[in-house]
């Protein structure tokens, strides 16, 4: 794991879900997951959209030309536990399945984040003809 997402996951645990620059007030999420070819259980801090009852996540890996270790985790084992923050110091740990969303609601979205999150269309820009970026739905698990 990087030094960077280290530090994200220290300051959300140690501030109730709360996280300084550049995600400063955004609603976070550590989604655990496990490595598709290690079997271990990894921990990806993501800034996410609130979608009714699930939480969108978007695989942008901030414009890189492959998708983030995470994306092929979750399409080979979709089950998870997140530890969710709502920007307001709360956090619920809940166990989901993560589904990747195509088509046009895939673009709804991602357009839903850009309003929130402007970068994001510069992420798409940097990717337009490489790759489209995925966007998953996580639901708690039944």
């Amino acid at each position: 794991m990087s030094d960077f997402n280290t530090g994200v996951i220290e300051q959300f645990r140690t501030n109730d879900g709360q996280v300084g620059a550049p995600f400063e007030g955004r609603p976070m999420v550590l989604v655990h997951h496990v490595g598709a070819r290690s079997g271990e259980e990894r921990v990806t801090p993501l800034v996410y959209l609130p979608d009714g009852e699930r939480i969108v996540i978007i695989a942008s890996a901030a414009g890189a030309p492959r998708h983030p270790a995470w994306y092929h985790n979750l399409k080979a084992n979709p089950t998870v536990t997140v530890e969710v923050a709502d920007g307001k110091g709360n956090v619920e740990t809940w166990s989901g399945v993560a589904e990747e969303i195509t088509g046009a609601e895939r673009d709804e979205l991602y357009a839903r984040q850009v309003e929130v999150m402007p970068g994001f269309a510069g992420y798409e820009d940097k990717t337009r003809g490489v790759r489209t970026i995925p966007v998953f739905a996580v639901t708690r698990a039944a």
